[in-house]
């Protein structure tokens, strides 16, 4: 069955029974272009620049999407599960706020901001219901990384690490800044001040690439992050989260390491400092996780049966900062404590505009984690309950919860999984049981966020070790991710190995550049069996999978499991020869030396026996007249396969083997046309199935052993 005839035909062959049996050859006429693709422009810029007062009521609902839902909303039915599921993330989010405000390099403050307007804003702007945004660990850990960098640039001293928040003005001269550069420079304002400062700018670069990927939908960046290759950078990231963190269970006062093999570094500086440790924080760190880890355990085990679970992260800082409070473990044994935590709001500070350069390629796999995070949580729970989420309008919502808070002294937010779950199990029913979060939060920030300055930074860093239990616990499923599909397995080890022991944002680009390695080296030497006939059908498989397969007479049927282009073409052609066992290259030089031999020969007047043979050689039949290769799996050609196909056809005929095509998908039909491989009169050479080649073939030959017995 011939495809590109340009008119009907019939071709007739004797058939299996000796009569004869009819080929018919398609005319498929392909679809004409409907425009150009200036005309598509031209269209696109009418529709786009059109402006009428429905098209702006519809931009303006589809970019504000809580004014679409918010009317509808039904208060007897969404309520209370709003509320109930908003007080319990509230509760939750308080401590991690604290807790991952150290992460970050930040003072305990500019979590709580950064949680508070994280949740105003998505309500605003988001069309997904059920997630919770705020702050993310291995985000926090990226940001940190980044203000450790800048600090040390400005000429901070990184020795220290208790630092003080500038609450009345920025304008006082910083007294840790190094001799040298104290004469040189004239900061205004402290290293905390500083600290919010590169993270704040960071922030809103971070959201403006946001914006910019949900304005020009270059939302297909996110494929590039599988879920293997997602998992392991997470769980490389919460090594060097846990790394960080050791330090503060010791009362250890050493600097923080940054840069490549900062995980070894800060290792070998908390085993060199090992001797101070402080036997209270130490004490206390022990205590907060025989509490936490069972408790957080008890949680999942019963989450079924508890209507919310148990807020125990807000009862050992409660408790913690009473006992420290009352039993002086500052001033007593120098227990490292947060300090002064102030009421109220700053005034809003655009970002330091100079420190832009500095920053903006940071922020790119910061912008790029964090939208792949809230975009893949958004779509995952629509689909579980059933509506539709836009990916760039979610792109738009993340984007604005990181710019806007840039002016409000925050760092970088994005959807976080934990708190997404816990709030989806409390009954939530739509982003108002976010504003019952920030309520909560606002509720902290202007009454009881002072009450905290005791509170121990090691009890802090016990919270943020006890919820990286979820990422390390993925260890747990690498011999069933193994069973599943290898490839994967490598990229989870190789991703979350480079994260860990080189750098996070080198793990995140190691694993992307090693996931596309692992498709192309897929491509590179694919599958490419021989196929045999199902008895009683027109189905042919692969020989060497499956048993009782049939196969047809000078017939070898060939199957490419991959697109044929520059990179496997020669992969191609040494698979075909092997699995047909016929260099044709080879078949031609051979005959091409027995001819010269035989006329050798014949000149010397040698004897009839040699010539013979020499005869027999050259006309020796090869076992098989057609090869029929099946292109089902072969998504596209680029000119590089086109010239391996006409070369390969080219090679066999010269050896009298002819080769036919089948199953080629219109691409491929339509860049063999432009890549003309087909010669005048052989475009019966392309078939629709296998099983109408390899009877095209067989007729073809008994066709011609019937002219060549007459």
């Amino acid at each position: 069955m011939a495809e590109f005839s340009n008119v009907h035909s019939v071709t007739e062959m004797p058939g299996d029974d000796g009569k004869h049996s009819f080929h018919h050859r398609m005319f498929l006429e392909p679809q004409e272009k409907k425009s150009s693709v200036k005309a598509l422009v031209v269209k696109q810029a009418k529709k786009t620049c059109s402006c009428t007062p429905a098209k702006v009521k519809d931009y303006v609902f589809s970019f504000f999407p809580a004014l679409q839902w918010l009317p509808k909303y039904k208060v007897r039915e969404y309520l209370l599960g709003d509320i109930m599921s908003g007080v319990i993330v509230g509760v939750l989010l308080v401590p991690q706020s604290i807790a991952y405000s150290l992460l970050a390099g930040q003072k305990p403050i500019y979590g709580l901001y950064t949680s508070f307007f994280a949740g105003i804003i998505y309500f605003i702007f988001a069309t997904s219901r059920h997630v919770s945004v705020g702050i993310f660990g291995v985000i926090c850990l990226m940001v940190g990384q980044v203000v450790d960098r800048e600090i040390q640039r400005a000429g901070y001293d990184l020795d220290r690490t208790e630092v003080t928040v500038l609450t009345d003005t920025a304008a006082s001269v910083n007294t840790t800044v190094s001799p040298v550069n104290q004469t040189s420079q004239n900061l205004l304002c402290d290293k905390s001040c500083y600290a919010i400062t590169v993270g704040a700018t960071m922030t809103f670069i971070a959201g403006v690439y946001q914006v910019a990927m949900g304005f020009f939908q270059v939302g297909f960046v996110s494929v590039y992050l599988s879920d293997s290759l997602l998992s392991g950078f997470v769980t490389g990231a919460s090594f060097t989260i846990l790394t960080s963190q050791a330090k503060y269970l010791l009362g250890l006062d050493i600097p923080r390491s940054s840069g490549i093999g900062s995980l070894i570094a800060t290792w070998i500086n908390i085993f060199r400092n090992i001797h101070k440790t402080n036997i209270c924080d130490l004490i206390t760190s022990l205590l907060c996780f025989l509490v936490l880890i069972p408790t957080k355990e008890l949680n999942e085990l019963f989450k079924s049966r508890l209507k919310a679970p148990i807020p125990i992260e807000l009862v050992v800082i409660v408790v913690a900062t009473l006992v420290s409070h009352l039993g002086k473990l500052e001033e007593t044994y120098g227990s490292s404590v947060a300090g002064h935590i102030p009421t109220g709001f700053p005034p809003p500070h655009p970002p330091d505009w100079k420190l832009i350069p500095n920053v903006a390629l940071d922020a790119i796999p910061i912008a790029i984690i964090g939208f792949a995070i809230t975009v893949s949580l958004s779509e995952m729970f629509a689909k579980k309950h059933g509506y539709s989420v836009k990916a760039n309008q979610e792109m738009y919502a993340i984007g604005f919860c990181n710019i806007i808070p840039s002016f409000f002294h925050c760092f970088v937010t994005s959807a976080a999984l934990a708190k997404t779950l816990v709030k989806e199990s409390t009954g939530c029913r739509t982003q108002m049981s976010g504003m019952v979060t920030s309520l909560v939060i606002l509720l902290v920030l202007l009454v009881i966020a002072p009450l905290f300055y005791s509170l121990q930074k090691c009890v802090l860093a016990v919270i943020t070790i006890v919820n990286l239990r979820g990422a390390l616990r993925k260890f747990k499923d690498l011999p069933k991710m193994w069973r599943l599909s290898r490839v994967d397995t490598v990229i989870w080890l190789v991703t979350m190995a480079a994260s860990a022991l080189i750098s996070t944002e080198i793990g995140l680009l190691v694993g992307v550049c090693f996931s596309m390695l692992c498709v192309i080296f897929r491509t590179q030497r694919p599958e490419a069996p021989l196929l045999g006939w199902v008895a009683e059908s027109e189905t042919y498989e692969s020989l060497s999978a499956y048993k009782n397969l049939q196969t047809k007479p000078g017939i070898v049927v060939f199957r490419f499991e991959a697109p044929l282009y520059y990179i496997n073409k020669e992969c191609f052609k040494s698979t075909l020869y092997k699995q047909t066992g016929v260099n044709p290259v080879w078949v031609k030089a051979a005959k091409k030396k027995a001819a010269k031999r035989m006329l050798r020969e014949k000149d010397m007047g040698c004897g009839g026996n040699q010539t013979n043979s020499s005869m027999d050689f050259i006309s020796e039949p090869l076992g098989f007249h057609t090869i029929v290769i099946d292109c089902c799996a072969v998504q596209f050609l680029d000119t590089a396969g086109i010239h391996t196909l006409k070369e390969v056809c080219k090679d066999y005929k010269e050896i009298d083997v002819q080769v036919l095509l089948a199953q080629c998908n219109p691409s491929v039909r339509s860049s063999l046309l432009r890549g003309e491989f087909f010669t005048e009169g052989e475009d019966h050479l392309l078939f629709h199935s296998v099983h109408q080649a390899v009877d095209f073939a067989l007729g073809a030959q008994r066709h011609s052993e019937t002219n060549t017995s007459k």
